[in-house]
C-alpha cells in the first residue's frame, strides 16, 4: 500500500495538474510528511469519487481535496467562521502557494490583514511553524488534485 501511495504521488508529480498553471515551489514528499505530521488530526483528502487520498476520519476542518487555486472557504459541507467566507467570497481571497502559506502559519493575523480587521477569527487554531513546512504541504495538497 505505501508502495502504491508512493508511485502515485511520482506519477502526479511528473504530469502537471493545470497545465496552464506554474507548479508551485516545494517538495511534494516532504509536503506528504508534513501533511501527516501537522493536518491529519483536522483534515482529510477525499476525491470526487469518495477515495480518500491523505488523512484520517477527521472532519473537524474541511476536505482539502482540490484546495489548490479554490476560493477561499468554499468547501461544501464545511461551515466555515464568519472571517474565512468575507475572505473569499466578498473579498476574493484564492488559495495560492503565498496565500495559503501565510495562512498556515498564523490564521488569524493572516485574516486580521486581509480583511483589515482587527477583529477578525480563524476557527484553525494550529499554526504551521515552519515556512518550509507551509510550502512543502500546499504543493502536496496541489499533487492530489484534479484538473477541471
Amino acid at each position: 500500500m505505501k508502495l502504491l501511495s508512493i508511485l502515485m504521488v511520482l506519477i502526479l508529480c511528473a504530469t502537471p495538474v493545470f497545465p496552464d498553471a506554474p507548479t508551485p515551489p516545494g517538495d511534494v514528499f516532504a509536503g506528504a510528511t508534513a501533511f501527516k505530521k501537522q493536518c491529519t488530526s483536522c483534515h482529510i483528502v477525499v476525491n470526487e469519487v469518495g477515495e480518500k487520498l491523505a488523512g484520517r476520519n477527521s472532519k473537524s476542518g474541511p476536505n482539502l481535496y482540490n484546495i489548490a487555486g479554490a476560493s477561499a472557504g468554499t468547501v461544501e459541507g464545511y461551515r466555515y467562521g464568519k472571517s474565512l467566507t468575507a475572505a473569499g467570497a466578498e473579498n476574493g481571497l484564492v488559495w495560492t502557494n503565498e496565500t495559503f502559506t501565510a495562512y498556515v502559519q498564523d490564521p488569524k493575523g493572516f485574516l486580521r490583514e486581509f480583511l483589515d480587521d482587527k477583529r477578525a477569527r480563524a476557527k484553525m487554531s494550529f499554526r504551521v511553524r515552519k515556512e518550509e513546512d507551509a510550502v512543502n504541504i500546499y504543493a502536496y495538497l496541489y499533487s492530489l488534485s484534479s484538473a477541471e
